[in-house]
């Protein structure tokens, strides 16, 4: 750890403790909390925390969580009606959003995207081999709607869930039938900046030792318009569709359970999604900077089933084991992909324009065997193996023209850019998580991960096959220590790891955009991260704070690298590990809730980023911090609610908008932004369990022009002012 680094540390540590000992003399003693009867216990009233298990994969309160968590409810998903989970990262410190539209939005933790973050379902990883590193799977493969919360552990979890968990983790958690009876939801939804129409319902179960669940969704979205406005140095003068943003897509979801007896449970779910012209988003260069590439992103299509069987027990009382967690699922993932781009240069109307499709049919078989075991009345300890199997058949075309120069110049290829392949991961982990005392409790883990990628035969591929392999232990300490009952101070360090993917390691043949050549490097290692977290909770019956400072690193940053070398006259690059990328940041969130109905919460973050091998190279990958607020009142009654929420992205210079490419179009500076949103509802009608809802939200009402970190250098605003409309009804 360099001097700057360990001063940063010092700092933020004695800040987060001081904050801890100013609330601690701020909040009421034991003492003046008794009642005037010495004979009676004093109650102390806290507000409910929500109930995490992603983290510890043991059922925790969020206050009671060694770790930075952030938890999305059934709640938030009513009241903001994101088209995915990951639209619900947009007001939380520390997590933000890349890609635009309906359905191609997917999540950052803390400067981390794509493959360096892990994505589950129900405790199940959802990523897949074949993605590109900046190019995580999208959360829409699992219907908002269907969810009962959504988890995020921000920073490496790869002791719990192996590979890719080098940023942070996402479990999406669906709902379950837990009430006895038939009953269920519908809804309706309608927007107005992309006329999306979006209906569904779900239907769940409960009937002695049987249970099951029902849900189905159908959405139908067109192309969104982005005001117009100023930002950066670029100027729309009029409203402008931001092409390839809707979508047609669907989903359904069905389970059956049955209980094998007290606290035994046996379970098959299936799960499909399917989605239509669905794509990258991108803005007309003629109508922002003429002469700028064009580059069109297009999925046609992308088909996703996923079937699952369980076993779940609980209190089984043998010896090696009281609670036992066994899950098996197979998925296939088939998709096209279609990259049409034009590259200008030499004469007017001179350039080389290049048409490819890549058809990929993924297969992931993947289970977890999961053991709890509480052994003596302090030590709970959490141990198993886990593994999946992705095997790939990729067909690709493609059609290079060069223009401008005679007549056109016309190359077509049909070998696939990357071959047929397998990539096999298999771990075990142990975790114990260990009170010292009643006010202090730590929890140590480790993993051993072995990793296999093999290239298998492949039509119009005549390279030799390739086996590469490898292996890497992690570990994870935390701590938490209860200063109080109201405040906990937490600290934290662990090793995350993410093993190079299908792409990065067999990648062969000309880029998308026609200009260079990307070869296979088989010298790749596995990316890892060292991270520390220190942070400090506070909770009163109607107040909750936290802080956390955090510093992640990452050695052997995969990214592309020139050889020096040429191929048919075009320059060859390959992807190597060269990386040694510092992230530094502060995250501070907290809420008043009062029980008459107003309430309030703000966060705020702030991140810095540093390619510590060369200073010169900027990584940045978020804004540079983010206020956020929202003020609002909820009758006490549940009848109706209004809110207001407010968002500031703050300017960033280290951006790679000033680095070597130095050609976007907005400028070197990534200018800040401010949206404003209002919502409410109103229960129109209840009964029983019975009850519809009318919601209303407007957002962007300012109509500011705008994008998000990741889609501003290629250039992709956020929607102009639009409204909401939603019906739901419950019984």
């Amino acid at each position: 750890m360099n001097q700057h680094s360990f001063v940063w540390l010092h700092r933020t540590g004695f800040a987060v403790c001081a904050a801890c000992f100013a609330l601690v003399a701020a909040s009421p003693s034991a003492a003046q909390e008794e009642t005037s009867d010495s004979t009676v216990t004093p109650q102390r009233s806290y507000r409910i925390s929500p109930v995490v298990v992603t983290a510890t994969r043991s059922e925790k309160e969020t206050f009671d969580v060694p770790k930075p968590v952030a938890v999305m409810d059934r709640d938030d998903i009513l009241r903001k009606k994101p088209n995915s989970a990951a639209d619900l990262f947009r007001e939380m410190p520390g997590l933000d959003v890349t890609g635009v539209g309906t359905n191609q939005v997917r999540p950052s933790i803390r400067g981390q995207r794509g493959q360096r973050i892990l994505l589950l379902a129900d405790g199940m990883r959802l990523n897949n081999s074949r993605r590109q590193q900046s190019f995580g799977e999208i959360p829409a493969l699992i219907d908002v709607r269907s969810l009962e919360r959504v988890e995020v552990v921000r920073g490496p979890a790869s002791v719990l869930y192996g590979t890719d968990a080098i940023g942070g983790v996402i479990n999406l958690i669906t709902r379950r039938p837990t009430a006895e009876g038939l009953h269920g939801s519908a809804g309706y939804r309608f927007s107005t900046h992309d006329e999306q129409q979006n209906a569904g319902g779900s239907l769940f179960g409960r009937f002695g030792a049987w249970s099951f669940m029902a849900k189905g969704m159908f959405r139908n979205a067109n192309d969104y318009e982005a005001p117009a406005g100023d930002f950066g140095q670029i100027t729309l003068a009029q409203n402008t569709k931001v092409l390839d943003t809707g979508a047609q897509d669907h989903s359904a979801e069905g389970m059956l359970a049955y209980e094998l007896g007290r606290n035994k449970e046996l379970f098959v779910k299936y799960e499909r999604y399917r989605a239509d012209t669905a794509g990258f988003g991108y803005v007309d260069p003629e109508d922002y900077a003429p002469g700028a590439p064009f580059i069109q992103i297009l999925y046609p299509f992308q088909d996703f089933d996923k079937s699952t069987v369980g076993f779940r027990a609980a209190n089984l009382g043998v010896p090696i084991a009281d609670r036992l967690n066994i899950v098996g699922f197979f998925q296939q993932n088939e998709r096209r992909l279609s990259n049409n781009v034009f590259v200008a240069f030499g004469p007017p109307g001179a350039g080389v324009d290049v048409k490819s499709n890549n058809y990929t049919d993924l297969e992931t078989f993947g289970a977890r065997v999961e053991v709890g075991k509480l052994v003596g009345n302090s030590v709970m300890l959490t141990y198993g193996v886990d593994l999946f199997r992705d095997g790939t058949q990729n067909t690709d075309s493609s059609v290079t023209t060069m223009v401008g120069f005679g007549p056109p110049q016309v190359t077509e290829s049909n070998t696939p850019l990357v071959p047929n392949a397998s990539y096999l991961n298999t771990g075990v982990f142990l975790q114990g998580d260990i009170q010292l005392t009643n006010r202090a409790s730590v929890i140590l883990g480790g993993r051993y991960q072995y990793i296999r990628a093999a290239t298998q035969e492949t039509e119009g591929v005549t390279d030799p096959l390739q086996t590469e392999s490898y292996n890497t232990f992690v570990g994870t300490a935390n701590a938490i220590f209860d200063v109080t009952d109201r405040v906990s101070i937490i600290g934290s360090v662990g090793r995350g790891f993410r093993a190079p993917n299908l792409v990065e390691q067999f990648f062969n043949g000309l880029t998308p955009e026609g200009a260079a050549y990307q070869v296979p490097n088989s010298d790749l290692e596995p990316e890892t991260s060292l991270n520390f977290d220190l942070g400090a909770r506070y909770r009163s019956r109607y107040i909750y704070l936290e802080a956390f400072g955090f510093r992640n690193e990452i050695s052997n940053g995969i990214r592309i690298g020139a050889t020096g070398d040429s191929l048919n006259g075009l320059p060859t690059f390959s992807n190597v590990n060269v990386d040694k990328l510092r992230f530094l940041g502060v995250e501070v969130a907290g809420d008043i809730m009062l029980p008459f109905g107003p309430y309030l919460g703000a966060s705020f973050a702030y991140l810095d980023t540093k390619d510590v091998l060369n200073e010169n190279n900027p990584i940045g990958d978020s804004y540079s911090n983010k206020l956020q607020f929202e003020l609002g009142y909820r009758d006490p009654g549940d009848v109706f609610y209004v809110e207001y929420a407010f968002r500031h992205n703050g300017a960033r210079k280290d951006s790679e908008l000033s680095g070597p490419i130095g050609t976007s179009p907005i400028g070197e500076v990534l200018p800040a932004f401010t949206t404003h949103t209002v919502r409410g509802a109103v229960t129109v009608f209840r009964r029983g369990m019975h009850s519809h809802r009318l919601g209303v939200t407007v957002r962007n009402l300012s109509n500011a022009l705008y994008a998000e970190f990741s889609n501003a250098g290629f250039f992709r605003p956020e929607p102009r002012r639009s409204l909401v409309v939603s019906w739901d009804v419950t019984f």
